[in-house]
């Protein structure tokens, strides 16, 4: 046997670090940061309807309430970009969980309002850092043959604390024990802190830093083949190679990135225009403006978030095998009929028939979405952007979805109030049709490509365009 031979032998032998099972647990451990946005977004909706005599809140005190921590998430975002870069995206993971423990405690025991708002604020802070960098890391993590399902297990987990959250508001409702509701969040976030802690951190991260043997032992910890291990770091290496330190104002001076950003605040901006935090927020204030008591208005979101639940690990299943654009794009445009439909059943005299058949039409709604757009904002996001640049460029992806979605919360109950719950639905049933025909046009199909070979094709793409105009 040549010496080349034997070395090739080697390579492709069994990573001797390897330990088999790694990269999911540090998914799951990381993705725990998209259940605490789940389980607030699903627990204040339940909390809300026993703040407001509490408090005696008015229209805009209850939407003010749901509101701040998304200010705070909006600020979070814009923040975390940085730091994820600075710090690395473990020890940011870190943080989020530790600032968010502090703060569920908090605002569950404080009594003065002000003070409460203080610390959804600070929620929101460790939320939209979350909603950055949870993504990020488990898609630098991940091999490419699985991305999509482990990217997705953060909104698999945004699905489950929404679903537990119903659980909690449903059991702690006939006490109105909205604190306790509020209180609870600071179990996963235990959680999450304590887990965090033996993961490793991003090999592309790492090698970013110019730590190029501590990239290449995180991943032949985490990648089956020495071989699979060193050609990826070849070709982190080779992309960041290509890269230079890039300030916010020089992102849209490179096509490739220029695109991959267009593309995440795109799908961003379907994602919440098509109304989805609306309905989550506000799901039992707008059943029992329809007759609903305040039990079985939350028995109904329980409903709800099973379904948006059950349809998330459907997506997590379909993703790596229909790829992104079918799910997303066909998802979109059923979306867009099921609110047509539920705008419709406002306008029909309300009874029992009409109820049943809006929370039918919510639940039709909330799971679709799930499975789609649900999934799609967070994966498309931490895909089609490139390495050294992720971090900062990621960000307005992000910021956009909770910039709208802190616009949509604030305004909702009073359109409902100026106009009707018909031109809601029918209104974001528009924005979802309007996505969907942007994004038939400018998303890419992802699915089984490296990160490096995403940025690749990004860039290649975006010279040929330019090039023709």
């Amino acid at each position: 046997m040549s010496t080349k031979t034997y070395h090739s032998a080697q390579l492709d032998a069994a990573s001797p670090e390897y330990r088999g099972g790694i990269v999911v647990w540090a998914s799951i451990v990381a993705a725990l940061g998209g259940g605490l946005f789940g389980y607030d977004t699903g627990i204040v909706s339940a909390a809300l309807l026993y703040v407001t005599p509490e408090y005696h809140l008015d229209e805009f005190g209850q939407q003010a309430f749901v509101a701040v921590l998304l200010a705070g998430a909006v600020i979070g975002v814009i923040g975390g970009g940085p730091v994820v870069d600075r710090l690395g995206r473990r020890t940011t993971l870190l943080l989020v969980a530790a600032i968010y423990l502090v703060a569920a405690l908090g605002s569950s025991v404080i009594g003065w309002l002000p003070l409460i708002y203080v610390a959804r604020f600070v929620l929101g802070l460790s939320v939209g850092a979350s909603s950055l960098v949870v993504p990020m890391y488990i898609a630098e993590i991940a091999p490419a043959r699985i991305r999509g399902r482990l990217v997705s297990f953060n909104q698999l987990f945004v699905a489950l604390g929404i679903f537990v959250s119903y659980l909690v508001g449903y059991a702690f409702a006939p006490i109105q024990g909205w604190r306790w509701m509020i209180g609870l969040a600071a179990v996963p976030a235990a959680i999450m802190l304590v887990g965090l802690i033996p993961l490793p951190e991003s090999p592309r991260w790492l090698a970013a830093k110019n730590r190029t043997d501590a990239a290449r032992s995180v991943l032949g910890r985490i990648r089956r083949t020495a071989l699979e291990a060193t050609t990826e770091t070849q070709e982190i290496v080779i992309s960041l190679s290509q890269e230079k330190a890039v300030r916010f104002r020089d992102l849209f001076r490179t096509p490739g990135v220029r695109r991959g950003i267009v593309i995440g605040v795109v799908v961003a901006a379907t994602n919440q225009l098509s109304g989805v935090n609306a309905i989550l927020y506000y799901a039992p204030t707008m059943l029992k403006q329809a007759g609903f008591g305040d039990s079985s208005a939350i028995l109904s979101s329980v409903g709800i978030g099973g379904a948006f639940l059950l349809f998330t690990l459907l997506g997590l299943l379909l993703v790596d095998v229909l790829g992104r654009r079918p799910l997303l794009i066909g998802g979109t445009i059923i979306v867009a009929i099921a609110l047509t439909a539920i705008g419709a059943l406002y306008l029909v005299p309300q009874n029992t028939t009409t109820g049943v058949l809006l929370v039918v039409g919510l639940i039709v709604y909330e799971g679709v979405f799930a499975a789609s757009l649900g999934i799609a904002i967070w994966l498309v996001n931490s895909e089609v952007l490139p390495n050294r640049v992720r971090g900062k460029a990621q960000s307005f992806g992000t910021v956009t979805h909770w910039g709208l979605d802190l616009i949509i919360s604030l305004v909702v109950l009073s359109v409902i109030s100026a106009l009707s719950a018909t031109a809601l639905f029918w209104g974001f049933a528009a924005f979802a049709i309007i996505g969907a025909v942007v994004l038939s046009r400018i998303l890419p199909e992802t699915k089984g490509r490296t990160l490096e070979e995403i940025e690749t094709s990004l860039a290649h793409d975006a010279s040929a365009r330019s090039s023709r105009s």
